[in-house]
């Protein structure tokens, strides 16, 4: 393998933290200080590890995508590792997580404005619950976006991502200091049957695997990815830990799957936090929602027929909507997603491609033991979190 010569176009070191930084810092920021709830305090541990074992194995898909020039993408080193069949699992994995943080968007959406606004809506004889109405006029309102084939302007609103986890952590100190919250709640050290939950949630913040490869490509000097990973990982760490480290003293074990649900109402604190989260969905939803789309229509070979792809894509908001309305549990629902999904592809499929791809030259070994106790990690978050999660939304609905 030829060592890479840093090129003169290509994004630069610090260009690249920060598109890491906004790929791991979504609204998993929301829900961290749940997942502290169900963990307890020394489930801190477990997120700094998550946090490790997700950076470990973004420098995996960086040795793999090393050993081939013409791969690109995440399903391209599922191919290179299983030829088609892996190409297919990995897309599939990528593809119905971005879906299930679609549905996510939605959910959040529909808590949000009825804590903002608890009304109910009266449609001539039809009575639909707050929740469930403003689910449906975000749909509504975010549908057109979907419609759009170049995203360049919402790609370019979506970086304020990481601006806006910083404004609602922000938020919820300005709540806990100068609200009248306080920051006095105990806690409990640990909650043995909280442990699936948290973990399936801790997986899901620290899940960017997808688009590595795309900024990998990407950079100037690729020799620099591994410490982007570092430094993404350590900062995103940071802000996960002190949210729910501030979320868990505040609100203790009443804390709901999103913090901003917490906040007490008519403070201007509050209404900036959830303001703030509110925006994220309408700039974000149509990026989520468009490599699902294209898929589709890559799949049916319509992707030149603009009438059918409106149709494509209205489907898949209305499929989106029902769902959430279906299973409004968003606490539940980013478990389920963590548990099944981001686990795979962030933990097992990683450590499976690269054990595949340098089968040849690999030795028993310290670094092998590491990969193999990382898959079993990934295997038993993956089948904890999933029966603890399912186990909730069917005793919820």
């Amino acid at each position: 393998m030829e060592p890479h010569i840093p090129s003169k176009t290509g994004t630069t070191f610090f260009k690249t933290c920060f598109n890491g930084v906004n790929a791991l810092a979504g609204f998993g920021i929301l829900s961290i200080p749940y997942a502290l709830s169900q963990g307890g305090w020394l489930s801190l541990m477990l997120l700094f590890v998550t946090a490790v074992i997700c950076c470990y194995t973004g420098i995996l898909l960086q040795r793999c995508m090393d050993s081939n020039v013409l791969v690109k993408t995440y399903p391209d080193i599922g191919e290179l590792a299983f030829g088609r069949k892996g190409r297919l699992i990995v897309a599939t994995f990528m593809y119905l997580e971005l879906y299930l943080v679609a549905t996510e968007f939605l959910i959040l959406e529909g808590d949000n404005l009825e804590k903002l606004f608890p009304y109910k809506f009266d449609i001539g004889t039809w009575k639909i619950g707050g929740k469930q109405g403003f689910v449906l006029l975000a749909a509504l309102v975010i549908l057109p976006t979907t419609w759009l084939r170049s995203l360049s302007i919402l790609a370019y609103v979506s970086l304020g991502g990481v601006l806006s986890c910083l404004i609602v952590v922000a938020s919820v100190v300005w709540s806990g200091a100068a609200d009248g919250v306080g920051f006095h709640k105990r806690g409990v050290l640990l909650r043995w049957s909280g442990i699936p939950t948290a973990v399936s949630l801790y997986a899901f913040c620290f899940s960017g695997h997808a688009v590595f490869p795309t900024m990998y490509t990407a950079m100037r000097d690729r020799t620099m990815f591994s410490r982007v990973l570092f430094v993404c990982f350590g900062l995103c760490f940071l802000n996960y830990g002190l949210m729910a480290v501030l979320g868990y003293l505040m609100y203790g074990q009443s804390l709901k799957s999103q913090v901003t649900l917490n906040l007490p109402v008519g403070k201007l604190s509050s209404k900036i936090a959830i303001y703030t989260t509110l925006i994220n969905p309408f700039t974000k939803y149509a990026l989520v929602v468009t490599p699902v789309a294209n898929a589709v229509e890559d799949w049916f070979q319509v992707s030149k027929n603009r009438s059918i792809c409106i149709v494509i894509r209205t489907i898949l908001v209305v499929s989106n909507v029902v769902l959430a309305l279906t299973v409004p549990f968003f606490g539940y629902v980013m478990a389920f997603t963590g548990s099944v999904l981001s686990s795979t592809a962030t933990m097992l499929l990683p450590c499976a491609c690269y054990l595949k791809v340098f089968k040849n030259t690999l030795r028993w070994g310290f670094e092998l033991v590491i990969i193999l106790a990382v898959m079993l990690t990934g295997l038993v978050i993956a089948i904890m979190g999933t029966y603890s999660s399912l186990k909730q939304i069917i005793l919820n609905l």
